[in-house]
């Protein structure tokens, strides 16, 4: 199974952001994400043999206890597949990070007021303009993951079952 797979399920995402932060029990993982999500414990179980699986997750035992841990390899073959997109992104992002500093800088020195000077109200419009577009831009660029958060639809159900 390819990482891709696994991480398509917000359960499972959330799971590896739970891992992120260290090594978890089982124990710990399940109560986290049935308080979040609402299910049973074998379903995280059945998650949990999937990360494990797509080689997201390993587990050791330590006495009676399953210790999760994250591994990272998977993810990094993930990061570098879609290293080639972030040509997309990342031009229209600094874009609005030069826009954002020139108005930090222009506030920062105090050129900003009442709009009383028409050349200074001038430049704020324009500048406003700039920002505005930037932040279209990258909004037009941006890739939406799924949410990780429990959604309140019931089942999916076939056939109007």
């Amino acid at each position: 199974m390819h990482a891709f797979d696994a991480l398509g399920d917000p359960v499972r995402r959330r799971i590896l952001e739970l891992l992120s932060d260290g090594e978890q029990t089982s124990g710990a993982l399940t109560s986290a994400i049935r308080a979040e999500f609402g299910i049973s414990q074998p379903a995280i179980s059945q998650h949990l043999r999937v990360l494990r699986e797509s080689g997201l997750a390993s587990v050791r035992a330590e006495g009676t206890r399953r210790l999760y841990a994250l591994e990272p390899a998977p993810l990094r073959e993930a990061d570098a597949w879609l290293e080639r997109f972030r040509g997309f992104w990342g031009q229209r992002s600094d874009a609005l990070g030069t826009e954002l500093a020139r108005g930090s800088r222009e506030r920062r020195l105090g050129r900003r007021h009442d709009g009383g000077d028409a050349p200074d109200a001038a430049h704020d419009a324009a500048t406003n303009a700039a920002i505005n577009a930037a932040i279209d831009a990258a909004a037009d660029a941006t890739v939406a993951l799924p949410s990780t958060q429990p959604t309140t639809d019931g089942p999916t159900r076939k056939n109007g079952q």
